[in-house]
C-alpha cells in the first residue's frame, strides 16, 4: 500500500495521505509526505501544493490502536524525537501548500493541517488538539502553530480542554481560510493552489520566506519542548487511562499519577 501519492495539476503539486478512512499518521507516513515535499520543492514547474487525503477524514491523528501496546515502538522516546524530525520537513519546504480539511484533523492531524499556509474545510470538518483528552502533552508543533493562527487564549482553551472546533467556528476564528459544502473542499483547495501559481513563483517563495521568518526554528523548539513534556507523561497510569478510554470509546479516569 502507497501511504503517499503525488500528482501533477499543471503548476499545482497535489499530495494526498492514502490512508483513509481515517488517515492515522505515524514515522512511515510522515516520512513519505516528506519526500512528496522535497520532490514538489525540486519541481522547478511546482509552484504551489494541495494536501489532502482520502476517504472520511483528514487525519484522525495517531493509530490509538498501536499507541495502546505498551512495547510499541510508537510510544519510545526515540520513535516520537523520529517523529518529530520528520515533521520538520513539513515547515521546511519552499513552496506554499493549501490543505483540504475535510471531516476530523484531531491530534497530529490538527498539527498536520498547520504546517499548511491555508486550510479549506466545511460545515462538517471539526478540529480538535485532543492530547490532554487523552492524559497526554500536545505535540506535532502545535504549541507554536496553534496559538499563531487562533491567538494564545483559544489555543490554550482547545489545548485543555480538547474542545472540537467545528468548521463554522474554525473559520471566525482563522483555523479555516474558506468553508464551502463537503463535497467541494478539495476542488476549492486547488482552485486557491492554482491561484497562487498565477503569481510569479520566484516572487511567492520570496513573501513565504518572509512571513515565515524563524517559522522551522520556533516549530523545531516546540516540538523540543513538546517530546520532553510527553516523555514526562508517557510512563504515567493517565497515559495509559486515556489512550485506553479512548480506544474504548468512554470517558477516562484519570488519578493524576
Amino acid at each position: 500500500m502507497t501511504d503517499v501519492t503525488l500528482t501533477r495539476d499543471g503548476h499545482v503539486a497535489v499530495i494526498e495521505l492514502c490512508r483513509g478512512p481515517n488517515n492515522f499518521v505515524d514515522i512511515a507516513a510522515i516520512s513519505a509526505l516528506g519526500d512528496a515535499y522535497d520532490a514538489a520543492d525540486a519541481d522547478r514547474d511546482v509552484r504551489a501544493i494541495v494536501l489532502c487525503s482520502e476517504g472520511k477524514h483528514f487525519c484522525a491523528g495517531a493509530n490509538l490502536a498501536e499507541r495502546a501496546k505498551d512495547d510499541s515502538d510508537s510510544i519510545t522516546q526515540e520513535a516520537g524525537r523520529h517523529l518529530y524530525q520528520e515533521a520538520h520537513r513539513l515547515v521546511g519546504n519552499a513552496k506554499p501548500v493549501v490543505a483540504a480539511v475535510q471531516g476530523a484533523a484531531v491530534g497530529a492531524g490538527l498539527g498536520l493541517a498547520l504546517t499548511a499556509d491555508f486550510r479549506v474545510g466545511s460545515g462538517a470538518s471539526r478540529l480538535s488538539a485532543n492530547f490532554a483528552r487523552q492524559g497526554y502533552h500536545p505535540g506535532f508543533g502545535t504549541t507554536y502553530t496553534l496559538p499563531r493562527v487562533v491567538g494564545e487564549q483559544k489555543a490554550a482553551w482547545m489545548f485543555m480542554t480538547g474542545e472540537r472546533v467545528p468548521g463554522e467556528e474554525a473559520l471566525t476564528i482563522g483555523l479555516l481560510d474558506r468553508l464551502v459544502q463537503p463535497e467541494d473542499v478539495r476542488a476549492t483547495a486547488l482552485e486557491m493552489a492554482r491561484e497562487i501559481a498565477i503569481s510569479g513563483p520566484l516572487a511567492v517563495q520570496g513573501v513565504r520566506r518572509t512571513l515565515r521568518m524563524g517559522f522551522l526554528d520556533g516549530f523545531k523548539r516546540a516540538t523540543y519542548a513538546e517530546h520532553f513534556e510527553q516523555s514526562l507523561v508517557r510512563p504515567t497510569e493517565d497515559f495509559k487511562e486515556g489512550v485506553r478510554a479512548m480506544h474504548e470509546r468512554r470517558t477516562p479516569v484519570f488519578k493524576g499519577y
